[in-house]
């Protein structure tokens, strides 16, 4: 393919894909423009038709993150048992995910991609207001009775526990001597019994 040669829109996907592979191996902080128009073939300039910088293109790769992640949540949704098996599947799942993809996950909550100063403006946040959606109702879902007040305090506390689990899971906090005889799964589905019930 000649220099350039991208046809329009598949340039962008080109460098999404990339630059989430990068990411995933080696962090936000490795990716460059520069780096990945010379990995596809492109020029420097070429990019920069598609992203106006180096923050749009990783708002991009979030984007990413949090339409895999909303599919996830769908599918726990959308899974057999009650209200409550339903909601404590997709928090699983939320582990599992971050777990898998630890790069991608800070870039999705920690990087600052969803800051209405991103560019372009929402270009994640859109993803991420589908993620938090289909959520909420899979939580209204687990506890039909509650009122909204109620509810938002036990999401709060939901995410404010698996998420801790996870930061203190990377961080080694939890480590084999430590929590003998317990395994991880253990530790995960005592962190769900508190977060969901």
């Amino acid at each position: 393919m000649a220099k350039d040669g991208y046809h329009h829109g598949d340039l962008a996907n080109a460098l999404v894909e990339a630059a989430l592979k990068v990411v995933e191996t080696d962090g936000v902080e490795a990716v460059s423009i520069r780096d990945l128009a010379a990995q596809i073939g492109v020029s420097r300039a070429a990019p920069y038709r598609h992203f106006e910088d180096r923050d749009a293109l990783l708002a991009a790769v979030a984007l990413k993150g949090f339409e895999a992640l909303g599919d996830i949540y769908q599918s726990a949704a959308d899974g057999p048992g009650d209200g409550r098996a339903r909601l404590r599947e997709s928090m699983r799942r939320y582990i599992a995910f971050a777990t898998q993809h630890p790069r991608l996950h800070s870039l999705m909550f920690q990087a600052g991609v969803l800051a209405p100063s991103s560019k372009p403006p929402g270009l994640a946040g859109a993803a991420a207001e589908r993620t938090y959606e289909v959520l909420w109702a899979t939580l209204r879902g687990a506890y039909p009775h509650a009122d909204e007040a109620w509810l938002k305090k036990k999401r709060t506390t939901m995410l404010s526990s698996v998420v801790g689990f996870l930061v203190l899971d990377e961080g080694g906090r939890f480590p084999a001597e430590w929590a003998a005889p317990l395994t991880r799964d253990d530790l995960i589905e005592a962190v769900l019994d508190a977060a969901v019930g």
